[in-house]
This record gives structure tokens, sequence and C-alpha cells, in this order.
């Protein structure tokens, strides 16, 4: 029996595209680093799909720096802005930033960095006011998340940028969840960084950029051959570069229509859960416009989501408790927990996320199997 798969914002499956790129490099070799005829070649790749990548997020090619996916991107962004304002060590970022995000923040504030961390409301939306608070004429970066991994929250980015620019800090996004799903156009959205990773939109594992405007200042994370503007050392991965341009330009060239088509399929999901088990709640903003249109995040009263999952997954329903860079820990979210849940509610949910391949035919096969699992799964708390 074929499974339905409501984990796309963990991953999700490579286009067509983005296989054939990276199969036609597959076979060829080149170091893209190299001077000789096959190096040239594989720079020749490089550069093209970098030119794809840029027009695709409303940049200049000069500005995409390949990393190895969306956390080595945030990292980079953070560190390497910090380092490089001695004089200005303040970080503002928010409670619901991926782990990424807030390790990175985390690690920065025990080596000197002075850390704000500005809450959200019950909807995970920052606070204007808090976040005008936190940012000073010392703050060396604001990091905000385009839109939320877990409950898919679209955040105030435009306006975090205005409050920033007051200050002359650095801004940066986290739009690993957004890009291919919304529209991001780096250039108009006036930040100075932007994350991306490729496999959330159909591209392969292990690649991604950071998008840092020419005058921003960024000191490298790692070391060696000044490879990507000396930002980034490194050998680079051509064809999962090529992987990339190819998902991230089908995604782009299909974003408006596949937008429409998953709210309508998130709309449908929210529906079939409330009605297959009515006590259920949804978390997140009530207009479906202020999310991201693939993700639902659902409390389940009296269950444990951990359980929940498994009794899904013995039903062939892939989801999940959260961030997949979070899996195998027991904890409730931060996310649900920022957003004023209790640890009961947010070890009791979900969330669903949708991508490409989703169909009604997976959101009737979850609302066939809720039920009894949701049953079971009370059962075994009652037991327990």
């Amino acid at each position: 029996m074929p499974r339905s798969y409501f984990d796309h914002a963990a991953t999700t499956p490579m286009v067509p595209q983005a296989i054939e790129a990276m199969t036609r490099e597959l076979g060829r070799v080149g170091n893209a680093s190299s001077l000789h005829g096959s190096g040239r070649a594989a720079r020749r790749v490089v550069e093209e799909s970098r030119e794809i990548i840029a027009a695709c997020l409303g940049a200049r090619a000069s500005e995409v720096i390949f990393t190895s996916g969306g956390t080595e991107a945030d990292n980079l962004a953070l560190k390497g802005a910090v380092w490089s304002n001695p004089s200005r060590p303040g970080v503002v970022t928010s409670a619901v930033e991926h782990s990424a995000v807030l390790d990175a923040v985390g690690w920065l504030g025990q080596v000197g960095a002075n850390v704000r961390v500005v809450g959200v409301d019950q909807t995970g939306r920052v606070g204007l006011a808090e976040l005008t608070a936190a940012v000073s004429d010392a703050t060396a970066v604001v990091s905000l998340m385009w839109g939320n991994n877990e409950v898919g929250t679209l955040q105030p980015v435009s306006e975090a940028v205005e409050i920033a620019a007051r200050h002359g800090a650095t801004t940066h996004s986290d739009a690993v969840q957004a890009v291919g799903h919304v529209s991001v156009d780096f250039a108009a959205s006036g930040l100075d960084l932007l994350s991306v990773s490729a496999h959330k939109l159909g591209g392969p594992y292990g690649i991604g950029a950071l998008v840092a405007r020419r005058e921003i200042m960024l000191t490298p994370v790692m070391h060696g051959g000044g490879q990507e503007r000396d930002i980034r050392s490194g050998t680079l991965d051509v064809a999962a570069v090529a992987g990339f341009a190819a998902a991230l330009e089908v995604a782009t060239q299909c974003q408006a229509a596949e937008e429409r088509r998953l709210r309508e399929l998130r709309a449908l999901l929210i529906m079939e859960i409330l009605a297959a088990v009515p006590e259920a709640v949804l978390h997140g903003p009530a207009n479906p416009a202020d999310s991201l249109p693939g993700i639902a995040n659902v409390c389940f009263p009296g269950c444990s989501g951990e359980a929940l999952l498994l009794l899904l997954d013995a039903a062939g329903i892939d989801c999940s408790t959260g961030s997949a860079c979070s899996a195998g820990v027991s904890r409730p979210s931060h996310v649900l927990l920022a957003m004023g849940c209790t640890e009961a509610e947010a070890g009791s949910s979900l969330r669903f996320s949708l991508g490409y391949t989703s169909t009604a035919a997976d959101i009737d096969a979850l609302a066939g199997a809720l039920p009894d699992a949701v049953d079971r799964a009370r059962i075994a708390g009652a037991v327990a």
C-alpha cells in the first residue's frame, strides 16, 4: 500500500528535473577550481547554476554563496556578521527560530555576544514593539525567519528590516521553508543575508546557499582554499549545485499556482482532521494568508504526539512532531511553548506538511486513519 507523505517541511522528494541535472553531472570529472578543460567545464556548470539561482531569488549572481545547506548558511550569516563587527556585539532573534539559528546565537552568547531573544504572540508571530526595543546601535545582526518550520507563521520581515536599518544593523532571514512556496525576492526584501536549502524545495541534500549583499562583510567560519568570495572555502559539489538550480527553477516557475493548490489542500486537511477528531486544535494564525501554504500543526488532546505519530506510521502515514533536526529528542516543541502552549499541549501536537506530491487522496487516507490512532494513543497514555 502506498504511503501518504505529510513531512515535506523535513524534506521534499527530488523533482525529476533535479535528478536529471544531477545525473548528467555525476558521470563527469572536474574540480570547479581547476584551470584545465575539465575544471573549466565544471566551473561553467557552477556559474550557470549560480545565475539561475540568483535570478529565481531576485539576487545578483555574485551574491550567491554556496553552502552545505540551511544550517551552515545560518551559522555563516550569524557568526560571520558578529565577528565582522567587534564594536557591535549584539544579536537579536526570535524565540521560534530553527535550532540552526537559536543554537548558533546561544553559542555566540557564550563567547561574549549580547543576545536578545524576542517573544511571539499565540499565533507564533514576533512582537514588533518588543523587537523594536531589543534592537540598538550596538546590534550587529537581526535574524528573523521568513516562515516558521513548525506552525507555518509568516514573520514581519520587511518591518524587521526597517527597524534594523534605523540602527545600521545587518539583517538576516532563514527562508529555508519559504523559498519556492511563497514569493521571496531578496533585492525587494531589503535584507542583507538570506538562507536557502535545496532539499526543502525538491533539490538534493547537502547543498544550499547564503545570499549575501556584496557590501556586507562576513568573517569566514571555515578557512581553506578561498572559494565562494573567500567566505566559504571547500570544493564545490558540481552535481548538487546543478540539481539545486534545476529544482529552484521549477519551484519558482510553479510557485504561484502551487501556492494556491497547497492552500486549498491545507484547508481541506484542516477540515478533515477536525471532522475526524472534533476536539483537535490548530496552532498558528487563524488567517491562512498569514501562514506558509503547506504547514498545519495540530494538537490532539489526551494523546502523546510521539505515540500518535508511530500509530499513524503503522497505518502508512508519514508526519512529524516538529523539526526533523530534533528527531530522537523527546521534548516539547520550543516553538509551541513560546506561543504559550503548555507542555502537555505541545507534547500532544503533530505537524502535517504538504508539498508538490500531496493530493486529496493523501488527506482522505489520513482522515480515515486518525480516529482509531487517536483512540489507541489515548488508551496507551491512560495505561501509562
